[in-house]
Parts: C-alpha cells; structure tokens; sequence
C-alpha cells in the first residue's frame, strides 16, 4: 500500500518519546531496547542525548545500527493507533549551540544532564522506515523519501521563531518547539501538539505566511 510520506512525518513531530532497539554487546547481538526522550533534527530523524555510560551508547559504539518505534495512541489503542518503525545508523553529531538550543525548546529538562558533560547528541542515518496507520493502513517507505524538500536549517529555524513567535502574544502555556516546512509544532498543557500545513512550504517566505497564520490561529 502507497503510503504518504507526511503522515510518518508528521507522527514524528508529535512524540516526545520513542524506543530505541540497539545490539546488545551481553549477551551480543540480542536486541536491547530502551525508551528515550527525542527531538525531530531538520531532516525529521530522531536526534537523542545518551550518556557515555549508558548501555544503549556502548551499543552504538560497539554497531550503530538500529531500530527506532514511535507510537501515537492517545487513547490507548494501540493497534489502531498509529507508529512508524525507523532503521538506520545512529551516528554523534556536534553539539552546536543551534542544536542545543533547539533540542531544549522540546526538552527543557536536558539542561540539568548536559551540565554533567557526559551527554552528547546522536542523529538516526535512515535507511527505510514502516508506518501503520491503523487497521489496513501500512506500508514501507525508503528513507530518502521522507522529506524530498531541502531542510529547514537550525539558525533558518531559529530566525523565523525570533521574528514571529517571541514578540507574539501567545496564550499562556502555549509554546512553539519548532517550525519546518511541513507545520508547526507546539506544546499546551504539557501535551504536544502538530499543526500541520494545508501544503508543503518549499519557499521562505510562504513558510512566514503559514507560520504567521498558525500563531493567529493559536493567539484567538
């Protein structure tokens, strides 16, 4: 079944939390899985903060190949809710000051870990992914299909919330985590939230329209 790349995409973007399945070292090659904290990077691939000690980072040192499982089922059905499995390679990334910053707008409790100096950031390569819908509504995706778009960079990103969002009278205990050229996402009431474009934005400054009209519609 022809699945639309959006709507793993945009699954993405509603989780805080997914499962990380890495290969166990002890005993090896078993899988090992642990649930995580995640943030979507600008290509909307899951980028986690590990500890060095952590088992699941000695995996990945030892094969950085994985599995990574979200799921969205708000009222506990989970067979009818939906989930995207992800494999690929997990691989460190810098931990820029844009990166950093980004990962704490959707995480602002990983402040207290990055000042131990142990933690550092891991971005998913992928390779393919399998998204269920619900009943009859699945499929597998190539992971270059996800999003054809060019990425939304972090200080691209970064600029557009300073010139919309931060002078923007939101309501209180609203937030926006991010934007992309896919939607918006926003917290309320400590409960994530995905507002989704009517299209793609491939150009900036649609993508300052769409934003704006998001922010009004949330600001009413």
């Amino acid at each position: 079944m022809n699945i639309p790349a959006h709507a793993p995409l945009h699954l993405l973007h509603s989780a805080a939390f997914g499962t990380l399945a890495t290969h166990a070292r002890q005993p090896h090659g078993f899988p090992y899985p642990t649930v995580l904290p995640f943030a979507p990077d600008p290509q909307h691939r899951p980028m986690i903060l590990v500890s060095r000690l952590a088992e699941h980072t000695h995996n990945l040192h030892a094969d950085s190949r994985a599995g990574f499982l979200v799921v969205d089922a708000p009222d506990g059905d989970v067979l009818n809710g939906q989930r995207v499995t992800l494999l690929g390679s997990f691989e460190p990334v810098e931990s820029s000051p844009a990166l950093v910053h980004r990962y704490l707008r959707y995480h602002p409790d990983a402040q207290r870990y990055l000042v131990l100096g142990d933690f550092t950031f891991w971005t998913m390569r992928l390779e393919r992914l399998r998204y269920i819908g619900g009943f009859g509504a699945m499929g597998w995706l190539d992971g270059a299909e996800l999003d054809a778009l060019p990425p939304l960079g972090f200080e691209e990103e970064r600029a557009l919330l300073e010139r919309h969002v931060d002078k923007a009278a939101l309501p209180k205990g609203l937030e926006v985590l991010g934007v992309d050229r896919y939607g918006v996402d926003l917290k309320r009431g400590g409960l994530r939230i995905r507002f989704a474009f009517d299209e793609a934005q491939p150009e900036n400054e649609t993508l300052h329209a769409a934003l704006e009209d998001c922010i009004e519609r949330y600001a009413d």
